[in-house]
């Protein structure tokens, strides 16, 4: 892995100290107010630029272990509060951080390594994130953090919501609840400049229709899911609240480390085979993990929270996400879709062990140091495997807003 420059990625209250700010900057224009609270009491914060009626939403930090949303969300309010062009006739609203509780528990602002990066990661379980709780919960159960995201949708009433997401390794690509045409030219040529491989077979957009390299739209709801056994459904998260107003909602990935295994739209010549391998991998990776858990169990008594729930829950996911790799038609048959997944199955077991280390290490427990030996091996492989260079942040950052603003363009377009 490629040495990295210095880099940082800002953390909910310095976030918030820069759009006090540029609302302090600019009192005519912008607006800085709090929309909701966390479960932990945590404020959630609007920053909006603009007063027209037609609105822009953009989100960031969805989930806690993608930080360059919001590092590009605070590039844009600034574009934004700058560029007359790009206000006239629309409002832009910024929320500033969709789980600040989340954040608060990934804790690597300045990752040097993959290992760097998980020594500190965290990922709630799905009921706990803000976008994907409403497609595994009941409407009363919903967190605080999905009630104020879906009230300001409700409240703005977006032709767009942008939500900034990103990979820790791989390349980047779009989601799409509508598509969005004319995006596609633009998003590939922007990757293009700045060396950032198009994941043209994410697994995230399994059997989507594709309108371009990279650019997937969702299906309908009446088309099947390539994953039956995961439990969340993409077409009953928070991005298709915007709908019932006319709008639609693109996810913008891009990210740390970029590989180009993810960019080869060549067929593969046994994707089936190569699956079945994949399964069975994955299953003895989180056999590790199950081992060490149930072995340090006894001596958690009383431990509980939220790291350790979350690597309780991914662990959860594997048997099923096995089976339906090994035993359904694959979704994709290029190299880029079988690279795609290949990372997904390194990744959720990787995530599980880093979170229990946590764990482990905040207890001084004894089977801390094997399980941090084992973090480090798998993230050395991943990185190998992949040929992992750094994307530079300014390149992430510059990307992900191109992205935002062709679409936001593109979009209104559509609905002008």
């Amino acid at each position: 892995m490629s040495p990295l420059p210095e880099l940082r990625y800002p953390s909910v209250p310095e976030m918030f100290a820069r759009a006090q700010a540029l609302a302090a900057r600019e009192p005519g224009l912008c607006a800085l107010r709090q929309v909701g609270v966390s479960r932990a009491g945590r404020p959630l914060h609007l920053l909006s630029v603009g007063q027209a009626r037609r609105a822009v939403l953009v989100v960031a930090g969805a989930h806690a272990n993608e930080p360059t949303g919001g590092s590009t969300l605070l590039v844009l309010a600034e574009r934004v509060l700058s560029d007359r062009e790009l206000r006239a006739g629309t409002s832009w609203h910024f929320l500033l951080c969709a789980d600040p509780d989340g954040a608060s528990l990934h804790v690597t602002p300045a990752p040097r390594s993959l290992l760097d990066y998980h020594l500190g990661f965290y990922r709630p379980t799905g009921a706990e994130q803000p976008e994907w709780s409403p497609s595994v919960l009941p409407p009363d159960r919903l967190p605080p953090e999905t009630r104020t995201l879906t009230r300001v949708i409700d409240e703005l009433r977006p032709y767009l919501q942008v939500t900034l997401h990103g990979t820790d390794l791989g390349g980047s690509w779009v989601q799409l609840t509508k598509d969005v045409p004319g995006l596609a030219e633009p998003f590939a040529k922007s990757a293009a400049e700045l060396h950032i491989p198009v994941e043209t077979g994410a697994s995230d957009a399994a059997g989507w229709p594709a309108s371009g390299p990279g650019v997937h739209v969702m299906p309908g709801p009446d088309s099947g899911v390539p994953y039956p056994s995961m439990p969340d459904d993409a077409r009953h998260s928070t991005w298709y609240h915007a709908h019932r107003y006319g709008g639609l909602t693109a996810v913008v990935e891009v990210p740390m480390w970029a590989s180009d295994l993810v960019d080869d739209p060549a067929p593969h010549p046994e994707p089936e085979a190569a699956l079945r391998g994949l399964a069975a991998r994955l299953l003895r990776d989180a056999r590790q993990v199950e081992r060490v858990l149930a072995e340090a169990l006894p001596r958690l008594e009383g431990v509980d929270g939220p790291l350790l729930r979350a690597a309780r829950w991914a662990l959860e996911l594997i048997p099923g996400l096995a089976e339906d790799w090994a035993h359904t038609s694959p979704a994709g048959t290029t190299m880029a879709y079988v690279g795609s997944v290949d990372a997904f199955g390194r990744r959720l077991p990787l995530r599980a062990a880093a979170m229990l280390l946590r764990v482990l290490r905040e207890a001084d427990d004894r089977a801390a140091p094997r399980l941090e030996r084992l973090v480090a091996a798998w993230c050395d492989a991943f990185a190998q495997r992949f040929r992992a260079r750094w994307v530079p942040l300014e390149h992430q950052v510059e990307h992900q807003s191109r992205t935002v603003l062709v679409a936001a363009r593109q979009a209104r377009e559509r609905v002008a």
